[in-house]
């Protein structure tokens, strides 16, 4: 049978486990005795009893904040989960298992056998003891392959055992309890969608586990750690797109945007430490590049920092993360501009065959123009890079300070040596490369140097939105298309955003001619990339094309050629499951059980949002209503 790793083997990780889970039970107890204060506050008229309760219920919740603090530092151990290298990498924030309590199925499963199979239950006790002890393991997994199969199996068995024993008109009997991963406040249902996500939770929090602890020095290292930050922004996405009304904030939809963002922040900090490693930065285009690769982190970042300050996950979020995103978005700001001085001042001036490929380059490189020269007379004249170079130089270091800051302000980050030492490293080799560059008889004034545009080049976030081009869906190799506009228009009827998906071709008409087929997705038009583009101006692109025509990139996912209904399955799982049913799945039940609209609040998977659409065999999740013929 399936093992989990031993909860009570004294290893750093399972102590944290075994403390989280101590805490939890405290929560849980806080948390009734609270239900049953406020129950006899409303229930009695006597005065002094009421005071008494009000007493109570101030010392109930007074040790709940207390426990949830505690709580909250034990989230924040991201040290615990980082590698045992001795390499310096910035730590990355993992997050925590959900914990439930202990199960037992075994009478519940025996009697619904017996009234609705008219089988002997006891014939299947095996059977049952075998699916009690996969479901004990998966409570504790490793934090390794073998982990991540154990969850999945588990979850693929809750499949079978949905479909044979979770009738649509009655539940058995059974609440299915997990504690919050952040807050460890409890939630319990009868749903069994609640015990499926929960499930699905951890997948993604042991693939964070996993990239958190990979040694990011090396390049294997690094690919495994953004894999697994992949797969983790896959599985939160998965939960985001197919389940609702989920009865704990970790599993909320605000929640889970932020974890969404967080790991695709991850993986574009892995993305910009992979380009360190593998370049021979000393080349001017190559420095550029590093410095518009770190401007992407900043974004990413800021964006994640700005999720993280909404009103519905400000409160939940610990303080450590939002503080340790905060930092990260001023240190990669500050590493842009530390990039672009370097660019301009330790690169020798270019050569008549490289000016214009430079130029070319840093005509792209300045979100505003910088004041002075033209860009050829700056890249060609040492003393005006150097004046340029300064300015830039200026601006990390103030983005250094605020990063050290920020990085002072919260007791949980100041005991992160690791953290000080890369934010203290990046200070000190931008001052130097200052005083290096500064002159005594420097009498201009340093001017603001301009913000850099983030990277354009193909990295984890420009290869398009996740829930499409994710590692889990084969591709078959991108076509050029060129096609030409008819009487009757193009001849496809197009739908939905990043990316714009062909959902329709006319038989005969111009598209269908030029070898375009439904189900392509539109990558590029005249060359423009388009998987981020929204549907109106994928639209204007095409339809600003003259007699000449207009050449698309489109790209088909294999497998997606049929026009058959293809389910939502979860192709960001960590292995294949296709063990899930329609989206109607949970919904439909709990809308044939409902008397009233209460009911519709179990926490349930969504059903499809979108319309029907007359061409089917669309794998991703994010169509809009916005299908239109073109």
């Amino acid at each position: 049978s399936q093992q989990g790793c031993d909860p009570f083997a004294q290893t750093q990780r399972s102590k944290l486990q075994h403390r989280r889970a101590r805490i939890n039970q405290q929560i849980n107890k806080e948390m009734r005795m609270r239900a049953g204060a406020e129950n006899l506050f409303r229930a009695t008229s006597n005065h002094k009893v009421k005071e008494t309760v009000a007493l109570e219920l101030s010392y109930v919740n007074s040790n709940l904040q207390l426990l949830k603090e505690e709580l909250e530092e034990l989230n924040s151990s991201m040290d615990v989960y980082q590698n045992d290298s001795e390499s310096i990498s910035v730590p990355m924030i993992p997050l925590g298992l959900k914990e439930t309590k202990e199960l037992d199925l075994l009478v519940p499963l025996k009697d619904f056998i017996s009234e609705h199979y008219g089988e002997e239950g006891v014939l299947f006790e095996k059977e049952i003891k075998e699916f009690m002890e996969l479901r004990q393991a998966m409570r504790t997994p490793s934090r390794n392959e073998a982990g991540l199969e154990l969850l999945m199996e588990y979850y693929n068995q809750l499949y079978f055992l949905d479909s044979r024993f979770f009738p649509p008109t009655k539940t058995l009997g059974v609440f299915f309890h997990w504690y919050d991963s952040l807050t460890g406040v409890p939630s319990h249902q009868r749903a069994l969608a609640f015990e499926k996500g929960s499930v699905l939770f951890n997948l993604g929090a042991l693939h964070t586990q996993i990239g958190a602890r990979q040694d990011r020095a090396s390049l294997p290292g690094l690919n495994q750690a953004i894999d697994a930050f992949q797969k983790a922004a896959g599985a939160f996405n998965y939960l985001k797109e197919n389940f609702s009304n989920a009865p704990s904030l970790d599993m909320s939809a605000a929640s889970l945007t932020m974890l969404v963002r967080l790991m695709v922040a991850q993986v574009q900090e892995c993305v910009f430490e992979k380009m360190t490693l593998l370049r021979a930065q000393n080349d001017f285009l190559a420095r550029l590049q590093l410095a518009q690769e770190a401007a992407r982190v900043e974004e990413v970042y800021s964006l994640v920092h700005q999720t993280m300050s909404q009103p519905h996950v400000k409160d939940y979020v610990p303080f450590s993360w939002t503080t340790m995103v905060q930092v990260k978005s001023e240190h990669f700001k500050a590493l842009s501009h530390y990039f672009a001085a370097i660019a301009l001042c330790d690169c020798p001036a270019p050569s008549d065959a490289e000016l214009l490929e430079q130029e070319k380059a840093f005509l792209q490189f300045h979100v505003t123009m910088p004041e002075g020269p033209s860009l050829r007379v700056l890249l060609q004249d040492p003393e005006e890079r150097r004046k340029l170079g300064k300015a830039h130089l200026k601006r990390a270091i103030m983005k250094h300070e605020e990063a050290m800051r920020i990085h002072g302000l919260c007791k949980i980050l100041r005991k992160m040596d690791i953290l000080q030492e890369v934010l203290s490293f990046a200070h000190k080799r931008s001052l130097s490369k200052y005083s290096e560059i500064d002159h005594e008889e420097d009498f201009f004034e340093t001017g603001e140097a301009p913000d850099i545009h983030r990277a354009f080049h193909v990295s984890a976030s420009s290869q398009g939105p996740l829930s499409v081009f994710s590692a889990k869906n084969k591709w078959y190799p991108a076509r050029r298309v060129h096609l030409m506009r008819g009487e009757n228009g193009f001849g496809f009827t197009l739908r939905g955003d990043s990316p714009v998906l062909i959902a329709g071709v006319i038989p005969g008409g111009c598209a269908a001619e030029a070898g375009l087929k439904e189900g392509d997705y539109i990558i590029s038009v005249n060359g423009k990339d388009c998987k981020w583009s929204k549907h109106a101006e994928v639209v204007q692109l095409l339809k600003s094309t003259g007699k000449e025509g207009v050449d698309i990139g489109v790209i088909t996912l294999q497998g997606s050629e049929c026009p058959k209904a293809v389910d939502r399955k979860a192709a960001v799982m960590s292995s294949g499951s296709g063990m899930l049913k329609s989206n109607k799945e949970n919904s439909r039940k709990s809308l044939m059980n409902s008397k009233s609209a209460s009911t519709l609040l179990v926490w349930s998977k969504k059903s499809k949002r979108s319309k029907k659409s007359t061409y089917s065999g669309v794998p991703f999740t994010a169509v809009g209503d916005n299908e239109a013929m073109y």
